[in-house]
């Protein structure tokens, strides 16, 4: 009999400790990105799903492609992942009643991971174009950007004509990419694509290039006293531009998040976000 009550004992015992190690642990507010997207690979589609938003709610959430990229996506000094895109998608997401999953890609070949299902979006700072207006469905444009050169801050400069002839990066199919290519002077210096616009900006730093064509939202927050570029300043502003989420064309999910934005919009979230991050809304 004793033998018995040590077995129940015991048993008790082991299935109450396993209930402590599964207990789940506080939820953050924002949560950790996965690993990068691999091109072509779909999530497997909820079954009965029709329109894109269908698609998302049967599964439950909204995967969305971005790349390193401060004040929009990136991790902080405390290893947290946040920023501007981060944290108002997170809010977006609430209000469709999808959880978020954040998945880093490559952005030179965003469009097919959104064409593949590999991603539900691609919220990472997106400049609003015709190109991508035609191939791609485009939210309401939310935060006011430039492309600017950014140079050492002892280099002499004029205008874009004291380019001409030198080393000039920006990242590969960016707006920086763009502004370099239609510029009269710009292009003609001698370009050189970088994968991402932080990999340009320690081009400049170890002066393997003269300048870089960036986003004012990344080179204000990570060049000049304080930052890890502080010989960096910027040298001029160009084209201005704004930024949109976007999704797959026709997708009804677009609609849901203008709705979004809307709401976020009138009771101060948006705001509250671009004080936090230094940005201008549109």
């Amino acid at each position: 009999m004793k033998k018995i009550l040590a077995f129940v004992l015991a048993a008790c015992m082991a299935l109450s400790l396993a209930a402590c190690g599964s207990a789940p642990s506080a939820e953050s507010s924002v949560p950790a990105p996965s690993e990068p997207a691999s091109s072509g690979e779909a999530s497997e589609p909820a079954p009965g799903a029709e329109s894109d938003l269908e698609y998302v709610k049967a599964n439950g959430k909204m995967i969305i492609g971005y790349t390193v990229y401060e004040p929009m996506n990136y991790t902080d000094a405390n290893g947290e992942f946040t920023g501007f895109d981060t944290e108002l998608a997170v809010a977006v997401c609430k209000k469709l009643g999808v959880e978020p999953e954040f998945i880093e890609i490559n952005w030179d070949t965003k469009e097919v991971e959104l064409n593949a299902k590999s991603i539900d979006c691609i919220w990472n700072g997106l400049t609003i174009d015709d190109d991508r207006k035609a191939t791609m469905a485009l939210t309401d444009p939310y935060v006011v950007n430039a492309q600017v050169v950014v140079m050492k801050s002892s280099a002499e400069y004029t205008d874009t004509s004291s380019l001409a002839g030198k080393a000039v990066c920006a990242e590969a199919g960016s707006a920086g990419e763009t502004t370099i290519a239609a510029d009269e002077n710009l292009s003609q210096a001698d370009y050189i694509s970088k994968d991402v616009q932080t990999s340009c900006l320690m081009e400049v730093a170890a002066g393997t290039c003269d300048a870089a064509v960036l986003d004012l939202t990344l080179a204000s927050s990570m060049t000049g006293e304080g930052t890890d570029y502080a010989d960096l300043v910027i040298k001029d502003r160009l084209a201005e531009e704004y930024y949109g989420v976007a999704f797959r064309k026709g997708s009804d999910i677009c609609d849901a998040v203008n709705a979004a934005f809307g709401e976020l919009k009138a009771d101060g979230t948006m705001e509250t976000l671009a004080e936090k991050y230094g940005l201008s809304l549109a």
